[in-house]
């Protein structure tokens, strides 16, 4: 953040919101809008309930086997793609075009298919995570030099090992970037799809919270999902700085 020309290092920046939302709140400049400080109060009374602990532990459940599943497919389509020019200009359109859509429309639809829980909340993180796992995957084969491929092949690596031992680690940079995109995709699909489908997890907590003017829990609720993206996409930016050495290598 640039204020008056000065560059202001992000935790000041995140201070300086907070700083306007508590004073916005305190003036009541719109009634959905409490005090920050209202809304931390809440949130640590809010983790503390059994309602919300049932709510979270579904809700990473879900979360945890969604991005399970799309990991592992959207890897494998992105090697499929980047390694056969027919399987790309086959699945490279639908990839593409999944992408790019507006996956909230396909929710109901989703929901007429496996009804309304859990198997539905997962089907929704896999469809708005793989693709872009998919396409990152995708560019991180094509940028593999060919000197990687003479040089597995000259040392006798079969197939298999040259998948796993040259080529994953080649393109595990765009890998990771994928993950960290897909994750942060997968967040805002898992609160979309529990939203429509209302009776599950935190889709259920927001539903009661806004219906009954309930907007300090509103809040804290979407803080915690805010801290819950961040953190993971956080975790996973670490680890593509580690992995950095091997985009070097590729060239």
């Amino acid at each position: 953040m640039t204020l008056f020309g000065t560059r202001i290092p992000p935790a000041y920046s995140l201070l300086i919101w907070i700083g306007l939302w508590e004073v916005a709140g305190h003036l009541e400049v719109a009634f959905i809008l409490p005090p920050f400080s209202a809304v931390v109060m809440e949130l640590f009374e809010l983790v503390q309930r059994t309602g919300f602990q049932i709510a979270a532990w579904e809700t990473i459940q879900a979360f945890v086997i969604g991005m399970v599943i799309a990991i592992t497919g959207g890897i494998m389509i992105g090697f499929v793609m980047g390694m056969y020019p027919m399987a790309n200009s086959v699945l490279g359109m639908w990839v593409n075009v999944f992408a790019s859509a507006p996956l909230s429309s396909l929710v109901p639809v989703i929901m007429l298919l496996f009804g309304l829980g859990q198997t539905t909340i997962i089907v929704i993180v896999v469809l708005f995570s793989i693709w872009i796992i998919a396409l990152d995957t995708y560019a991180g084969v094509k940028h593999i030099s060919p000197s990687l491929f003479e040089m597995g092949r000259s040392f006798g690596a079969n197939r298999r090992q040259m998948l796993i031992k040259i080529l994953f680690w080649a393109a595990l940079p765009e890998i990771l970037a994928g993950i960290r995109l897909g994750l942060i995709r997968a967040v805002k699909g898992i609160v979309i799809g529990q939203l429509l489908v209302s009776v599950v997890a935190f889709g259920r907590m927001f539903r009661t919270f806004s219906d009954n003017f309930q907007f300090e829990e509103f809040w804290a609720l979407t803080l915690i999902l805010f801290v819950f993206a961040l953190g993971f996409s956080s975790a996973i930016g670490w680890l593509e700085q580690k992995v950095e050495y091997y985009a070097g290598t590729r060239t």
